[in-house]
């Protein structure tokens, strides 16, 4: 059984702060700072240049790669980390496209986060012609997947209200079409049970600074399925996906493996933040961690509606049908959750009235969810997000 207060014990959350928004940044690893100061002391300060080879920097985005991999049922040697999360969408998207050279309709939902949509309308504006972007409602998905359909492009959970999609079913119908599989784990890396070979995904990207706690600007990573792996086109031929960077040929040469997806200069100091971080998902049961997220969010559920019947459900009643967040509607939420934040409950809003709060167990208990309740309750009863302070919108919100 996984120990959840062990787990906690291992990060920074300040004093009289319920941080119910590990689903958009993760809370400082208490071993974070050591490890990043002696990537800046002993190996950038001492090793210098030396560093690439000695301290292992050029190996790190597929080490990182397998380590993440095995949280979301990827095959050894599949997953490559680096880059951002919207770069490896734009990878992932391209090389189905070009292994479907005669479709050209990708198809994806209105519950898709909003920058994979955008990545996909440049790339398909790059490439002229009739290439068209379909977007339907998340319940029609399966119901407009045809012979058309290039690629399917989704987000497992949906960012605003947590729904989820069945990965195996959508996946086998893609396939039973002819299609390819994108799946975008933003929300579902650390929060939920993945298993990518199993379902037969052909193609997978995600974040690490969100549910695994890998700080701001935290990289992300790219899965690429065995049979694909060969073939893939990395549109993107950055230099560190070369065959032989080192060779300084004049011409690209693939890596031979998911490796070729590889871009830019791996940012090592992040990647420093994020192993250590990925050290305390050893401990951890995929499945315990499920059976607890399940737990505290229906918990808070029922807390707040008993509380707060201002707010209303937006995420799935049933919890087998929701990420590891739970989500409310309410017409002032983003006033609301302000006045949350200043009495030390942490959650954050999504337009147009989203009031979004995840159940990450590595770092809330049953005590937090109360306390979070608690705060609610007094916030809604007496009406104290109606105050202007709350209403002013912040850059991030």
């Amino acid at each position: 059984m996984s120990d959840f207060a062990a787990t906690k014990a291992l990060f920074h959350l300040p004093e009289g702060v319920i941080y119910l928004d590990g689903n958009s940044l993760g809370p400082l690893p208490k071993a974070a700072p050591a490890r990043m100061e002696e990537v800046l002391r002993d190996e950038w300060g001492e090793m210098l240049i030396t560093g690439w080879n000695k301290a292992g920097w050029m190996a790190a985005p597929m080490a990182l790669g397998d380590r993440i991999g095995r949280l979301i049922g990827a095959e050894p040697g599949h997953v490559a980390c680096g880059d951002t999360l919207s770069i490896k969408v734009y990878q992932a998207l391209a090389a189905c496209l070009e292994l479907r050279p005669d479709r050209r309709v990708v198809l994806s939902d209105s519950g898709n986060f909003p920058s994979d949509l955008y990545m996909a309308q440049g790339l398909l504006a790059s490439l002229g012609g009739d290439y068209e972007l379909r977007v339907v409602d998340p319940e029609e998905v399966g119901a407009h997947i045809s012979d058309e359909v290039a690629a399917v492009m989704l987000t497992e959970v949906d960012y605003r209200t947590g729904r989820k999609h069945d990965m195996a079913a959508l996946t086998q119908e893609a396939h039973e079409a002819g299609a390819l599989m994108i799946w975008d784990l933003a929300h579902s890396a650390g929060a939920i049970e993945v298993d990518l070979a199993r379902d037969k995904a052909d193609f997978a990207v995600g974040c690490t600074y969100k549910y695994l706690n890998g700080g701001p600007g935290a990289p992300a990573f790219i899965y690429v399925a065995p049979r694909h792996a060969g073939a893939a086109r990395n549109v993107l031929a950055g230099w560190q996906g070369h065959a032989a960077p080192f060779a300084f040929d004049l011409d690209y040469r693939p890596n031979p493996g998911v490796e070729r997806m590889r871009v830019g200069t791996p940012p090592i100091l992040q990647m420093a933040a994020l192993d250590v971080a990925l050290d305390i998902w050893e401990r951890v049961d995929m499945a315990d961690l499920r059976a607890q997220s399940i737990a505290l969010s229906e918990h808070f559920i029922a807390g707040v509606e008993a509380v707060a019947p201002q707010l209303r459900l937006a995420s799935p009643r049933d919890p087998q049908a929701r990420g590891s967040q739970v989500s409310f509607r309410f017409e002032e939420g983003y006033a609301a959750m302000q006045a949350l934040i200043a009495r030390g409950l942490i959650g954050d809003f999504r337009a147009p009235d989203i009031m979004r709060f995840g159940f990450t167990p590595l770092f809330i208990d049953e005590g937090d969810v109360d306390k979070a309740i608690a705060i609610i309750a007094e916030v809604m009863a007496g009406e104290l997000w109606d105050r202007d302070e709350y209403k002013v919108r912040a850059a991030v919100t």
